[in-house]
């Protein structure tokens, strides 16, 4: 295994005594191969483009990178480092969306190039146009450069305490903070994976996790170059359109390691079929990782039955912790073991004090183990307030100390101090991150309990709650500024969005809560891709707040379930066991609906393939009621997804099933290119030779 104090060194020892080995290979529908990427091609690739960034920018300034899924990605990731050149990974912008979080990013890391491919700058073109601050930059399509370019590459000098690449954690757009990974933080966290997962030459993985995020880019992407082994990537479309095609990968390949949040693995089960299990096989599958938002006992129990019949062992999950302020990971078990699972008392958990109790006991929680701290990781348990380490049996907050911390916030030196430079009260002048999550450790195992900073974690995704209440409150004249609170609640094993805000004193008497809960929805939606779960409209000045004025959203959660909230007006999502007997009498396309653990391409066989407009209208009504949780009769085709709530997770997932269903094949951004239902029958009238386009005339009503 090579080993080096640069990412630089590593590929370039590949490319010497490895090149023809094929490291990545990619899926481009999630199912068929459509490149292949060798440790010598990667190398080549990455001297041509740092050569033309050479050309362009000093070392040190920063380039954005924005690609879909794929092999140029990786290119141009290491196209950068070749030319010691920052790397800002960011989200590819979705058509028909603004592009404020890209702009946020481009201005705080003052970056003057942009990498992409030809194929995404031409559906940016309009967007460019019209964006100064984005026209202003260098827009360079790494698919053009020639592959003789490499030739003219000039090796920069570069130290293992240099910039790598910064990595801009999800959420707020009004205050991005970009976490400086230094070369030296990256071969660090990957010797610890390495370690941790057991890795060697024959191991196999297979990812789909984002690659612009720190899971899918670090343990995806750099870690099979670490440890010399091949990996298979597809997109986290291609998975959440058809969740089967994980485990068919994994199968088909035998990998040996993939895994990603705990809702993967809750889609597998819900979505992959008895019929369809029975064609895979998972038994080479022995680190089944999972992290990045919590890890519950039931998924792990839940699909180590389902899937046991393809061979998976329980033994494979890894239960792991890490964030990206220190590089990826933090804390792993022990490859052999099975999960840990601790059974708590639930009241005295509340209280932040850690009883052991029996599973049988009636206020038993059961916690999972996230591993212990490898090689230089110091994990200490502190009090947040008197920054004294806790005793044995108390909740606090997780401290790390490790070669694996990132340098700070990128032009945030306050932030930066405050959160990386943090000190023990009783000890030396060793500096601590401070991670903001609050958890114990027993018997040398960490256990994570929850978040002191409040941040919102759902399919894997952070979010600032800041974010999502200022938006909410925005959203209905009858919102009081300022007075909202953004929480997770949990329904049934499952942690959902919800919303508090107070309500202005001159609307209490006509309050109109349908409406104001409609607003916040359609705008948490189109501004922060989630969906809501429920909304309480709070009387005037009633929202818990601290001395100081701040929201004491852990009040507002207690709230939501003790009643103490001073609630004028609430709304709730329709539960998951939607009566659809009574859907079926609006939406002639079903006798009997299908379960949502089914979905809808379980839809009654005897409509097929020549299904007309009608039955695609009706088809899109149904699907939105399921999985929406809105009264069939209160959609109207006109309107846009975002208005019901529709975030990106239910639209690949609808495209999925109605690719599925018509036995066609669909692009998995159909529903942000065509953004109602009306408009989505329309395109398929025009592009499916068996539609007839005059028929989408019979909905311009509302349904």
């Amino acid at each position: 295994m090579a080993k080096g104090l640069t990412l630089i060194e590593l590929l370039r020892h590949r490319a010497l005594y490895q090149a023809d080995q094929t490291l990545y290979t990619f899926l481009q529908d999630g199912e068929t191969e459509s490149f292949r990427l060798t440790c010598g091609e990667l190398d080549q690739q990455a001297r041509a483009i740092a050569a033309s960034l050479q050309s362009l920018v000093a070392p040190g300034d920063r380039a954005i990178l924005v690609y879909q899924s794929g092999l140029d990605y990786i290119a141009a990731f290491f196209g950068c480092l070749y030319a010691s050149v920052v790397a800002v990974p960011a989200y590819p912008p979705r058509r028909n969306q603004n592009q404020s979080r890209l702009q946020s990013i481009v201005a705080d890391a003052q970056a003057t190039v942009v990498l992409t491919t030809t194929a995404e700058l031409g559906k940016m073109d309009n967007q460019i146009a019209q964006n100064p601050e984005l026209a202003a930059l260098h827009w360079l399509p790494t698919d053009l450069i020639a592959s003789h370019l490499a030739s003219e590459w000039q090796e920069p000098m570069v130290s293992g305490s240099d910039l790598a690449f910064l990595q801009y954690t999800s959420g707020s757009t009004g205050t991005p903070r970009g976490v400086m990974v230094s070369h030296e933080n990256l071969l660090q966290n990957l010797t610890l994976i390495h370690q941790c997962f057991e890795h060697a030459p024959h191991s196999r993985g297979v990812i789909w996790l984002p690659p612009y995020h720190d899971m899918g880019l670090i343990g995806g992407i750099l870690q099979p170059l670490f440890g010399g082994f091949p990996v298979v990537l597809m997109s986290p479309f291609a998975f959440l359109q058809k969740p089967l095609r994980w485990l068919e990968a994994i199968s088909r390949y035998q990998a040996t390691t993939s895994g990603g949040p705990n809702f993967a693995y809750d889609l597998a089960c819900r979505q992959v079929t008895p019929e369809q299990r029975a064609t895979l096989d998972l038994s080479r599958w022995d680190v089944a990782f999972t992290g990045a938002e919590p890890i519950r006992a039931e998924t792990l129990d839940h699909f180590a039955h389902t899937f046991a019949e393809c061979g998976f062992r329980r033994e494979a999950f890894y239960p792991c912790y890490g964030m990206a302020e220190t590089t990826l990971i933090i804390s792993g078990g022990l490859k052999a073991d099975p999960p840990l699972i601790c059974q708590v008392d639930k009241a005295a958990l509340e209280q932040n004090q850690v009883v052991v109790v029996g599973e049988e006991y009636n206020t038993a929680q059961a916690i999972v183990s996230c591993g212990r701290s490898w090689l230089d990781q110091k994990i200490e348990i502190v009090d947040p307030e008197t920054f004294i380490p806790c005793h044995a049996g108390k909740v606090g907050e997780i401290w790390v100390s490790s070669s694996s911390v990132a340098l700070g916030y990128w032009k945030q030196p306050e932030n930066t101090e405050a959160t990386f430079r943090a000190y023990l009260n009783d000890s030396g002048n060793e500096p601590f991150l401070r991670t903001g999550d609050l958890g114990f450790v027993q018997d040398g195992e960490l256990f994570v309990t929850g978040r002191l900073k409040d941040l919102i974690i759902i399919r894997g995704c952070n979010h600032y709650p800041q974010d999502i209440e200022l938006t909410a409150t925005q959203s209905h004249p009858a919102l009081r500024s300022g007075c909202g609170a953004a929480i997770l609640v949990e329904v049934d094993g499952v942690e959902q969005l919800a919303i508090a805000c107070e309500v202005e004193r001159n609307y209490l008497r006509q309050l109109d809560v349908q409406s104001v809960a409609t607003a916040i929805r359609q705008a948490v939606s189109k501004h922060h891709d989630l969906q809501v779960y429920t909304v309480a409209l709070l009387k005037t000045a009633s929202i818990p707040k601290t001395s100081s004025g701040k929201i004491k959203r852990h009040a507002c959660q207690a709230g939501f379930w003790d009643g103490s909230l001073d609630v004028v007006g609430h709304w709730t999502a329709m539960p998951q066991d939607i009566n659809l007997e009574q859907q079926a009498q609006v939406n002639p396309l079903q006798e009997q609906g299908p379960s949502e653990k089914q979905g809808l391409a379980a839809i009654d066989q005897t409509l097929t393939p020549t299904s007309t407009p009608d039955e695609i209208e009706n088809w899109l009504i149904a699907y939105l009621a399921l999985y929406l949780k809105v009264p069939s009769n209160e959609i109207n085709i006109n309107e846009p997804f975002a208005n019901y709530g529709m975030d990106s997770s239910v639209a690949v997932s609808a495209t999925g099933e109605l690719a599925q269903w018509l036995n066609l094949e669909l692009d998995p951004t159909l529903f942000w290119e065509y953004p109602s239902i009306k408009a989505v029958v329309q395109y398929l009238s025009q592009e499916c030779r068996y539609l007839q386009p005059e028929d989408t005339q019979s909905g311009d009503a509302d349904t």
